[in-house]
């Protein structure tokens, strides 16, 4: 099965947690679980699963570290790849789902991703275009002040930092592609006028 039977540690004996947290136990008692006639061996519920076949092309597969083994299907139409693939794998290799770091290094990855992609796409033949896939012309044809002023919304809060979050990786990138341009072709131009 994905998920072992095996707890992690030792279980503190039920005295001791019944003394630390207060009404600790309280559902022990069969009799007091709404669900527990369904527990009985003996009722047919209808439910019956078996284990499907493993899919084959499970190596190297980004898996839990709390599941024993690789689920029986999973996708393959995005396999990881490059920098944002490596940080992926350290977040399933090295953290539990259910500590902080390993989503924070999911989305890390996913950001990572994103700027290989935008940048990747400034050497093809159609760049992305930071004003109409960024949103920027559509939030200025929405009514964007009407939209948000008066109306309680909660992301006010941060609606200054959008434009900064949106448009400020491509103003960062175009000043270095400047800053570039300069220090590859200008040289060259002072050469050829003081030579």
């Amino acid at each position: 099965m994905p998920y072992t039977a095996d707890k992690p540690g030792s279980t503190p004996d039920t005295d001791a947690l019944r003394a630390r947290i207060p009404g600790w136990g309280a559902d022990l008692d069969p009799a007091d679980r709404p669900a527990f006639p369904r527990e009985q061996p003996d009722i047919v519920t209808g439910a019956h699963w078996e284990l499907p076949e493993q899919q084959p092309g499970g190596e190297g597969r980004e898996r839990s570290i709390e599941h024993e083994r690789l689920t029986p299907v999973f996708g393959t139409a995005q396999p990881l790849h490059g920098v944002s693939g490596a940080v992926r794998r350290f977040a399933y290799d090295r953290f539990s789902e259910g500590q902080t770091a390993h989503w924070l290094l999911l989305v890390l990855g996913d950001r990572v991703d994103a700027v290989g992609s935008h940048a990747a796409s400034l050497f093809s033949r159609r760049p992305d275009d930071p004003l109409t896939q960024s949103g920027v012309t559509g939030e200025v044809a929405h009514h964007p002040l009407a939209s948000r002023v008066g109306r309680g919304r909660i992301d006010l809060k941060h609606a200054w930092l959008d434009p900064i979050l949106v448009v400020g990786p491509w103003v960062l990138a175009s000043v270095v592609v400047v800053k570039l341009a300069r220090a590859a072709f200008l040289p060259a131009a002072k050469r050829r006028t003081h030579g």
